[in-house]
């Protein structure tokens, strides 16, 4: 299956703000991703409690002043792509979250929640409290036909899941712990859509689509990542096709 110029099920690396031009309108089912915060941040500190020869490096920051428009040009993109029925998840910081909100409202988004997801632990602070949570916005191009499949009974607008830890495994500075995304794949698709992340990182919205039945697109900037994350989708693919599932 082809959009555009794009196979689905593939991760393409390169910049996200070129790589979206590329794609047809209203062609994307959901969107969720996780993009540069823009706070000089440092996946290898040693606050983080990791060996720094697995983590990664190549982490893609986006200097501050360049921030809305970077962000703004990429959610334009987004809401062009999107069907319909489509829907988006956006991770944020605290920090320039109120970019990314004026952002979503310039381009022309509806908000229908601001989730919390609350993980378990966070850097160490002396004269601050801790931060141990991230925003999730949850976007729609039309409010009466956007997809929600109600899969809890009363879903709370915060998630409780706590960070994977990957001892001794190689790692990315930054990823999103793989049950909290199959929980919003769940919610805002059905088996055959397809999901992108215009920001893949270490791949974990593609293995969950594979997991999950639904085919997925993915742009990396970071060369690094997208090797990674393309080993990982292999590994999924290769246990699918194992265990009879694929």
């Amino acid at each position: 299956m082809r959009i555009g110029d794009f196979l689905v099920d593939e991760i393409y690396c390169g910049d996200a703000l070129k790589l979206l031009k590329k794609i047809p309108d209203e062609t994307i089912d959901l969107i969720i991703t996780d993009p540069p915060f823009a706070i000089d941040f440092k996946g290898k500190k040693n606050n983080y409690n990791r060996k720094n020869e697995k983590v990664i490096d190549g982490y893609n920051e986006i200097p501050k002043e360049k921030y809305y428009d970077f962000t703004y040009s990429w959610i334009k993109e987004t809401y062009r792509i999107l069907k319909d029925t489509g829907s988006m998840y956006v991770f944020s910081g605290w920090t320039n979250l109120k970019t990314v909100l004026n952002s979503i409202d310039d381009v022309g988004f509806i908000q229908i929640n601001h989730l919390i997801w609350k993980y378990q632990f966070g850097v160490y602070t002396k004269r601050k409290f801790v931060t141990s949570h991230y925003h999730i916005l949850f976007v729609v191009k039309n409010q009466d036909k956007y997809k929600f499949n109600k899969i809890e009974d009363y879903p709370e607008d915060v998630i409780i899941v706590n960070r994977e830890y990957w001892i001794g495994k190689l790692k990315t500075p930054t990823k999103l712990p793989i049950e909290l995304v199959k929980k919003l794949i769940l919610f805002s698709s059905d088996e055959g859509d397809i999901i992108l992340d215009p920001f893949l990182g270490s791949g974990t919205v593609g293995v969950a689509a594979k997991l999950l039945k639904r085919h997925f697109l993915g742009f990396e900037i970071v060369p690094q990542y997208c090797d990674f994350a393309k080993k990982r989708i292999k590994e999924i693919e290769g246990n699918l096709f194992i265990n009879g599932n694929g």
